[in-house]
């Protein structure tokens, strides 16, 4: 890669006295981080348009979504939220103020320690995989669907051991990002994608049950993740030598701030988790229905909010350690990114949720009724995407000043007021309309909008945020920007026919009209509103 340079020969000299090679610029890095999700996303996309066409949304489906998302859960504990919050701010606060040894001795003794946790974990699952089915999978054994119990039970035996792998990819993937090395770790995601792909299209129409396929792509993929970041550690000779030590200070340091970081971080995944166990209550296909919803979702929050939170989280660290003045202003600058991104996508999502669906995934396999189900989930995950997109943000800035005990307690509320909706929308829609998928949708989405107010609400009572005289002029732009899209793609979609009665040809036609006239709307009404590329530019 491009992006990365020749190792720093170990010296015992502090690293913050080593002349310092110019960094990217926040916007630059971000484009990175996002190009190189986009190409993973729409690697993501072709995977599940595979899925719906070879699996559809059934039974089996739903029992491969169930064990594939129990791993994808934790991973996003141990990779992505709570170890990642952690270990980035402890390892940027070491590698400023301390000497290439020091991080070295960090890493291989956090290597030894988290390796050996999640070895043992693996293990255990593989086991007790008929327990952990049971809990995740509770309304199979309710309504005395064995068969699809018994093979969630089997596919977590071949896909549970992806969270080691993962997850130490997400180890490595931090080390590297503390050190501005972007897109490698932003990269890596893209071999998921690729081995499910395969897997789907050369391996599973030979099955008896195709799921199997999917269930080893998923194995397969973690292998390949992992090997790709260890190139690149070596090349800054900071190649992990695993070293079990629990009682090295700099990892008692990252376990309590882990500890608390679980519940913070993950909310939104709890949430979904939560979800899933209610969904197979439901009607066959549940499950299955929000699995794509979400995925529609995931798109502009993996592209765009995972990216910037990436690259400002050591950023932020950093400034958070210098004292310089400069955390509010950049994290300022993240929020409006995020809203620059968040509050068109959520109006588009709402208005062209069934042209998506039917296009990317209504194949033999998926019916039309099954498109028609998804779309009402995905524009209720919709209403909640401005707050699962400042969530990421909002959140790394408590982390990189490593407070975990405000996102704990508002993690916790949102939580458990995510519960209460959960049962105030889901029983009503399901006796009126028999859409109680919808109403854990919208609970998820409804939880998300208090975490996240929550959190600003934090920082703004700390200082942290002042939110100056350029706000109101930013919304109002904003505001400007996306009605004038939303007006626009409803002239349009009054215009074409019904998506259940093209074919794909058609469809995709159609939905491409749409985002070009969505897209050029928006960056015209921006345009004309004032908008200018120095505006994207970061604050300080």
């Amino acid at each position: 890669m491009s992006d990365t340079p020749s190792a720093p020969k170990p010296d015992s000299k502090p690293a913050a006295s080593r002349p310092a090679k110019p960094k990217r610029g926040l916007l630059k890095s971000s484009a990175i981080v996002s190009s190189m999700t986009m190409l993973s996303r729409v690697l993501g996309l072709v995977r599940d348009i595979l899925l719906a066409r070879f699996i559809g949304a059934g039974g089996d489906a739903d029992a491969f979504y169930v064990a594939f998302k129990v791993p994808n859960f934790l991973r996003r504990l141990f990779a992505e939220g709570a170890f990642s919050q952690a270990f980035v701010p402890v390892l940027s606060e070491l590698r400023q103020n301390g000497t290439h040894a020091a991080v070295q001795h960090f890493v291989d003794r956090v290597a030894g320690c988290l390796g050996l946790s999640l070895l043992a974990l693996t293990l255990l699952v593989v086991v007790a995989s008929p327990g952990v089915a049971a809990i995740f999978g509770t309304g199979f054994i309710a309504k005395a669907e064995w068969d699809k119990f018994w093979l969630t039970s089997d596919l977590l035996k071949i896909t549970f051991p992806y969270l080691f792998l993962i997850s130490m990819t997400g180890f490595a993937g931090g080390i590297l990002n503390s050190y501005d090395r972007f897109a490698v770790p932003a990269l890596t995601p893209i071999f998921l994608n690729v081995a499910l792909i395969a897997a789907a299209a050369l391996v599973s129409p030979h099955l008896e049950r195709p799921v199997y396929a999917l269930a080893w792509g998923v194995f397969v993929a973690g292998v390949l993740q992992l090997s790709l970041q260890l190139p690149f550690l070596a090349r800054l000779s900071l190649l992990p030598r695993p070293k079990v030590d629990w009682k090295d200070k700099q990892v008692v340091k990252v376990l309590k701030l882990m500890a608390p970081a679980m519940f913070g971080v993950s909310v939104s995944q709890i949430n979904l988790t939560l979800d899933t166990i209610l969904a197979s209550f439901l009607v066959d296909g549940s499950i299955s229905w929000l699995y794509f919803s979400d995925r529609l979702i995931e798109l502009p929050l993996g592209v765009f909010a995972v990216g910037i939170a990436t690259v400002i989280l050591p950023n932020l660290s950093r400034q958070h350690s210098a004292d310089d003045g400069r955390f509010g202003p950049t994290l300022e600058w993240a929020m409006q990114m995020v809203l620059l991104i968040a509050v068109p996508a959520t109006l588009a999502l709402v208005l062209l949720a069934k042209p998506l669906l039917f296009t990317l995934f209504q194949y033999n396999s998926m019916q039309a009724h099954d498109m028609n189900m998804a779309a009402l989930s995905l524009q209720a995950y919709a209403l909640g995407l401005c707050a699962f997109m400042l969530i990421k943000v909002l959140a790394s800035a408590y982390y990189s000043r490593q407070d975990m005990k405000s996102p704990v307690r508002i993690g916790i509320i949102a939580m458990v007021a995510n519960m209460f909706m959960n049962f105030a929308f889901v029983l009503p829609l399901l006796w009126l309309w028999n859409v109680g998928h919808v109403g854990l949708a919208l609970a998820t989405s409804g939880s998300a909008m208090l975490n996240a107010f929550l959190l600003y609400r934090g920082l703004k009572k700390a200082g942290v945020l002042t939110m100056g005289a350029h706000w109101p002029v930013f919304g109002a732009r904003l505001l400007f920007a996306a009605l004038a899209m939303a007006a626009a793609l409803l002239l349009v979609l009054e215009q074409q026919s019904d998506y259940e009665l093209l074919s794909w040809l058609q469809r995709s036609s159609q939905l491409a009209l749409l985002v070009v006239v969505g897209l050029a709307c928006y960056g015209a009404a921006l345009f004309l509103s004032g908008m200018r590329p120095r505006h994207l530019r970061p604050l300080a």
